[in-house]
């Protein structure tokens, strides 16, 4: 890693995993979502991963105008990297997941590289008997017998549609397989050098977490693209975000953090937003002599097109 290369923050601001009922500061309505990216950009996130909540329902939504109404609103108030997920949820299908990307023609989005097993029931019991919405517990418990899809086809569907506008991805491994479906990919014409890995550990259906697994996905990645080759980032979910950030950090690596992976900010501790999160890993950052990258060092890190470029 070059001396002076900055680290990027990704901050994902509310996924398809948690619901209402686990945290009273999870964003789950588009104007939270909204207020909570840009408070995320503010407090140093370079790239916001974003998913789409409808109103009403509080549910993941591929709904377009649900989708315009966030984009819009955050990107007037910021300049940060909007990245939006191509994953959606385990419920949705291709054709769902990329409506919203294809319309928006993000600089960024989101590339599942491996059909999984994706566990969240095991959260249902914790909740039991507190559900704020009628359709929460039905939602996790779904997930027993559910397969998150990420086919060859979807994936080649995915980068064939969206790499037409130009929107390049953030190739998200959730176990080595995946890492080698990154380079099957890549040797048949589909990635774009250099490739944007996040690096996965601690999902349920996944590689399990811990610094040997992280090391492990970090040296078969250099084993397949050369180290110096890709630009590479680490997420992990609960109480295993900011030990696998700071592992990440210390070894050259970018960051990812926010209420989509993780609901807390220290033991037992709800994090009570988004950018709570953020400046708690741009501290570690900071501490280790480095700095943070700005949005502009991560699109030019990551060769992305621009924000004059998208289509909302």
């Amino acid at each position: 890693m070059a001396k002076d290369k900055p680290t990027i923050i990704t901050c994902a601001i509310t996924g398809a995993t948690h619901t209402p009922t686990m945290s009273p500061y999870l964003p789950v309505t588009p104007d939270a979502i909204i207020a909570q990216a840009i408070g995320a950009a503010q407090a140093g996130a370079a790239i916001l991963h974003l998913h789409a909540r409808d109103a009403e329902t509080q549910r993941p939504t591929a709904d377009i105008d649900t989708w315009l109404h966030i984009l819009r609103s955050i990107r007037n108030e910021t300049d940060a990297v909007l990245n939006m997920t191509t994953g959606g949820s385990t419920f949705m299908s291709i054709e769902d997941r990329l409506s919203a990307p294809l319309t928006a023609s993000p600089e960024l989005c989101s590339c599942n590289m491996g059909s999984m097993n994706f566990g969240t029931y095991m959260m249902k019991d914790k909740y039991a008997g507190q559900w704020q919405t009628d359709w929460e517990e039905d939602y996790l418990e779904a997930s027993r017998g559910a397969i998150f899809r990420n086919t060859f086809a979807d994936i080649e569907t995915i980068m064939t549609r969206m790499s037409e506008s130009d929107t390049r991805f953030e190739f998200e491994c959730y176990d080595v397989g995946h890492l080698y479906n990154l380079k099957h990919m890549m040797d048949r014409g589909f990635v774009r050098k250099p490739p944007f890995i996040q690096m996965i550990v601690g999902t349920l259906g996944g590689i399990g977490p811990g610094p040997e697994n992280l090391m492990f996905m970090k040296e078969t990645a250099d084993r397949l693209f050369s180290p110096g080759q890709y630009e590479w980032s680490v997420l992990s979910g609960g109480r295993h975000q900011m030990n696998m950030a700071t592992m990440a950090a210390t070894m050259g690596g970018n960051v990812r953090v926010g209420l989509e992976d993780s609901l807390y900010a220290g033991r037992g501790k709800l994090a009570e937003s988004n950018a709570q999160q953020v400046t708690m890993i741009r501290g570690i950052i900071e501490g280790l002599s480095n700095r943070i990258a700005t949005p502009d060092e991560a699109r030019e890190l990551l060769g992305l097109k621009g924000a004059a470029a998208v289509k909302y």
